[in-house]
């Protein structure tokens, strides 16, 4: 299985963080390019896009929890794919974001390196796009 994750500064409290960061509605500003999800309804989303694994739509989990500040996903047709997001408080008034994602059918050790090198680029973009979703909304 192979994991990755990344960290950012954000520029606003936990609780304004985390509301961006749940809101299915606005996942699409700040998710990679190449992923498009909408509300499948009761913690559901349906995603598509050249990232998502065997093309067309598929079945996703999605879930909040605000008294932990976390959001969680995976894939219900594709169980090999999950991930979390976790916002964490700053001494100074900001905050912190921490995204996971664990891919189950991509060895850990033989994964490509340019392979990694795109996730990992990825993640970091999405983060730079989530950060500036949510100086939009301070």
């Amino acid at each position: 299985m192979a994991e990755y994750e990344a960290t950012r500064e954000m520029p606003a409290p936990s609780a304004t963080v985390f509301e961006v960061a749940s809101d299915v509605d606005l996942v699409n500003r700040w998710l990679p390019h190449g992923l498009h999800v909408r509300d499948g309804g009761e913690g559901v989303v349906e995603a598509a896009g050249d990232v998502v694994p065997g093309g067309g739509e598929h079945e996703g989990l999605f879930g909040a929890s605000r008294e932990q500040l976390r959001v969680e996903w995976g894939g219900r047709d594709h169980p090999e794919y999950a991930g979390w997001l976790q916002v964490a408080d700053r001494a100074d008034g900001a905050s912190e974001v921490t995204v996971h994602i664990s891919l189950l059918d991509e060895p850990e050790d033989g994964t490509a390196p340019e392979r990694r090198a795109e996730v990992r680029s990825m993640l970091d973009e999405s983060l730079e796009r989530l950060a500036g979703e949510v100086a939009r909304h301070a």
